[in-house]
């Protein structure tokens, strides 16, 4: 089913934004903003949980061609021990939107919390990136660059299997925490254990 081209009954410069890796026991957690022409359809683009790795690296290449505009950005480990993982998640969002080379008149967020920087209407949208296309698009580009720079950060630290689980709490990563101990790229603001617990 494609989903939603746009919130507005109106032509509105709509912005989709979401996050890729809030969950994770290390590396950046990263954030996306895209705008898409009004009315923009494709029948492809859907929440990136819902797509193969495959099939969202060509989806990103057509994102990248068809938005009026685009930002990706990360918000390190550091950042997120300092902030705490949800208030870094929509920091990054906010920067995502900063960098767009085009000022949306309107702001769609996955999730239901959200703190507007620019002055711009906002809508937050439980599932937003099974959604709306915008959201679904920002999904994407977040979690193709994220995954990417953990494939990359991977070879430093191969033991802790960053390749297939991208820094997620998986079995084999939780492991090598428990014997290898934290690198340096791993989020220190909270306990292994309690990761999977906290109320995001």
């Amino acid at each position: 089913m494609a989903l939603k081209s746009n919130y507005s009954p109106t032509p509105t410069l709509e912005c989709g934004c979401d996050e890729a890796g809030r969950g994770c026991l290390a590396g950046p957690v990263c954030a996306a903003a895209v705008i898409f022409p009004y009315g923009y359809t494709n029948e492809e683009i859907n929440d990136s949980k819902q797509l193969t790795e495959k099939k969202r690296n060509q989806l990103r290449e057509i994102i990248l061609r068809d938005a009026l505009a685009y930002a990706v950005v990360e918000v390190s480990e550091t950042d997120i021990d300092q902030m705490n993982i949800l208030r870094a998640s929509i920091h990054g969002m906010n920067l995502a939107i900063g960098q767009l080379s085009v000022k949306p008149e309107l702001i769609l967020v996955d999730g239901n919390r959200f703190t507007d920087r620019w002055g711009i209407p906002y809508h937050c949208i439980v599932k937003g990136d099974a959604t709306y296309l915008s959201i679904a698009a920002a999904s994407i580009l977040a979690k193709t660059h994220r995954d990417e720079l953990m494939t990359r950060l991977a070879d430093e630290y191969p033991a802790y299997d960053w390749k297939h689980n991208k820094g997620y709490p998986a079995p084999k990563h939780i492991a090598a925490v428990n014997q290898y101990g934290l690198t340096p790229y791993h989020r220190k603001s909270f306990h292994l254990k309690n990761q999977l617990s906290l109320d995001l």
